[in-house]
């Protein structure tokens, strides 16, 4: 068997090729070192910025309230008690109250009947306007009033709270009388102002004095 000796004195081996790929990494290293540094850079500097405009934002906003407030203060107590029934009186007018009674009319069940409906508020937040409502409503099982508020519920135009019942007895028949707590908010794109003076329009101000249905 022939046996293959390597008598050189020093072994062929390609020196430059471990040089080369450690330049190549070092120099993709500093590449990538410089890309973080530069969005790192960004990054703490937009954060600076926004955090400039928060503490802005801030110091405009107690602005605002110490004057707000100083107004409130510089009001005598008839002003303030007369600047509230004007804003209640603002959302009144823009509440549409045609629109309540075929929300509500849609919302109550065939064998529910609405004896009495008293609004004690009206109020706007931002852009929605919702109305706190006391409802009276009959019906013969309660099964069929607590159904009716889930699917108040569901829908999302009413909220509902049963407050108390009472059972009335007549013609034969015994009957119960719920009274709900309930918060009214139109949906999205409901007409606001009245275009037009109905029938329903005209009993506002009894219902809105809390008169009956």
């Amino acid at each position: 068997m022939a046996t293959k000796l390597n008598l050189a004195s020093k072994p062929f081996s390609n020196r430059s090729l471990p040089w080369a790929v450690t330049a190549l990494v070092v120099f993709v290293s500093l590449v990538s070192l410089i890309f973080i540094l530069r969005a790192t850079s960004r990054a703490n500097a937009r954060a600076v910025a926004i955090q400039n405009e928060i503490n802005t934002l801030n110091q405009q906003e107690q602005g605002l309230r110490k004057q707000a407030e100083a107004v409130k203060n510089s009001l005598s107590l008839e002003q303030q008690q007369t600047l509230a029934a004007t804003h209640t009186l603002v959302d009144r007018k823009r509440f549409s109250w045609s629109r309540l009674f075929s929300d509500l009319e849609s919302a109550l069940p065939g064998n529910v009947k609405a004896t009495s409906i008293s609004v004690r508020g009206v109020a706007t937040r931002g852009s929605e306007t919702f109305a706190e409502l006391e409802l009276k409503v009959v019906a013969k099982t309660p099964a069929t009033v607590t159904q009716m508020i889930a699917d108040m519920d569901r829908e999302g135009i009413f909220h509902a709270v049963l407050r108390a019942q009472n059972l009335q007895r007549g013609r034969g028949e015994s009957i119960t009388e719920y009274e709900l707590d309930v918060v009214y908010r139109p949906r999205a794109g409901a007409p606001i102002e009245p275009v037009a003076a109905t029938p329903a329009e005209r009993h506002d101000n009894d219902i809105a004095k809390g008169g009956s249905r």
